[in-house]
């Protein structure tokens, strides 16, 4: 698998140690002078060898030599991915005959669509080495910035978190497109605040977790990534962004850089993920220009390849809903060949799972019940089953 994190901006070193990688945080014995790390039992290299990457450029340890090569895009970025992909492959025949399958979740379902399509369509013009493309999986993956972002309004209807009158209203008086709002629209801009207090100290990224006003700390540790140690002990309640501050002190101390071969001197200070890049609601960044909008015309086409795509979901994401997913999936058009069913772990239901098959493509489409916007993050004891089960080819 070549695993490609979300963000844009955010280091594969998040998906190695939050979701599944072999190692994670112990935090039962880690304290702020140095983080401890432990074997993660339900690590997805159990079931595959995975090659995670910091992309674009600026992400977590990787670097440019000059200012303007940080400029970068969606589709500049798929390249640059590509080219590695080929790379490395060279320097590492053994695995050119290993199917591979292109991986990843949040953002870089943009990523995934484009560079699968760019794969297959490179061993159609004969692009050296061959690669033995098998397919790809995302979870949770942005696919349509405007089915995706518009789909939390109405999966927040769906989950309880906004009434049907307010919905209703915000639906009518919007033309059901919120993320573009004419600005002399006034009905339409009073539902949408109406909708944002109801919305206010909600996680978006899991629904359910405590809401925690971190804010402050989080942009602090972007400006200076080594203030994490003076955080500690942790006050208040327990929240997931707390999580995150261990690999900040881990992955900046001298001596982790100096055994991970971080190039002295290169690197600036290990960032989880690049806020310069992260996406907000405008076209571009201060390095990042959003120039793929939709990547369901790739899914479409992969429709034509010898393919297997795994999408799955967590059901209580509210960045990247299931609701949204589904829809664009319907998209497609592909025929059901086993519909909607639930999956199941240790004899309790792990989620609800649909399969499409069309000639040589096939797609497995997959909630998992309780998990939030990186669900391996949330439901490891879950996830890695999923994966194992549809990588043997049978049932999940």
């Amino acid at each position: 698998m070549l695993w490609l994190t979300g963000g844009p901006g955010c280091s594969g070193l998040s998906s190695f140690v939050y979701e599944i990688g072999p190692l994670t945080f112990d935090y039962a014995n880690s304290s702020g002078n140095f983080p401890k790390l432990e074997l993660n039992s339900n690590s997805w290299t159990k079931v595959a060898n995975i090659i995670f990457i910091d992309q674009p450029v600026g992400t977590g340890y990787s670097y440019a030599m000059t200012a303007e090569a940080y400029n970068c895009n969606d589709t500049l970025s798929v390249t640059q991915t590509y080219e590695f992909l080929r790379k490395w492959l060279m320097d590492h025949p053994e695995y050119l005959k290993n199917p591979l399958y292109v991986s990843g979740d949040s953002y870089s379902g943009i990523f995934v669509a484009l560079l699968t399509r760019k794969i297959y369509d490179g061993v159609e013009v004969g692009d050296k080495p061959r690669v033995n493309i098998k397919g790809y999986i995302q979870g949770n993956a942005l696919t349509d910035h405007y089915i995706d972002f518009n789909g939390r309004i109405e999966y927040a209807n769906r989950m309880g978190l906004i009434s049907d009158k307010i919905y209703q209203s915000t639906k009518a008086n919007c033309n059901g497109n919120y993320t573009d709002v004419d600005p002399n629209n006034i009905s339409c801009l009073n539902d949408l605040q109406r909708v944002a207090r109801c919305l206010k100290n909600i996680r978006r990224a899991h629904i359910l977790e405590p809401w925690c006003d971190l804010p402050f700390l989080m942009s602090i540790l972007q400006e200076t990534p080594t203030y994490a140690h003076s955080v500690f002990p942790f006050e208040g309640p327990w929240c997931r962004e707390k999580n995150y501050i261990y690999s900040y002190i881990w992955a900046n101390d001298k001596s982790v850089q100096k055994a991970l071969n971080v190039r002295e001197g290169t690197a600036l200070e290990w960032v989880r993920c690049n806020e310069s890049m992260h996406y907000r609601g405008a076209k571009r960044t201060e390095s990042y220009v959003y120039d793929v909008q939709s990547v369901i015309d790739d899914h479409r086409h992969l429709t034509s390849k010898s393919c297997r795509a795994l999408i799955y979901s967590g059901d209580h994401d509210m960045v990247v809903s299931h609701l949204s997913t589904e829809k664009w999936i319907d998209t497609l058009k592909l025929p059901i060949v086993d519909d909607w069913e639930p999956w199941f772990v240790d004899g309790q239901v792990a989620g609800y799972k649909v399969k499409y098959s069309e000639n040589d493509y096939e797609l497995t489409y997959a909630t998992v019940k309780g998990a939030g916007h990186t669900a391996p993050e949330y439901k490891p004891e879950q996830c890695l089953p999923m994966v194992d089960r549809w990588f043997s080819g049978g049932p999940l």
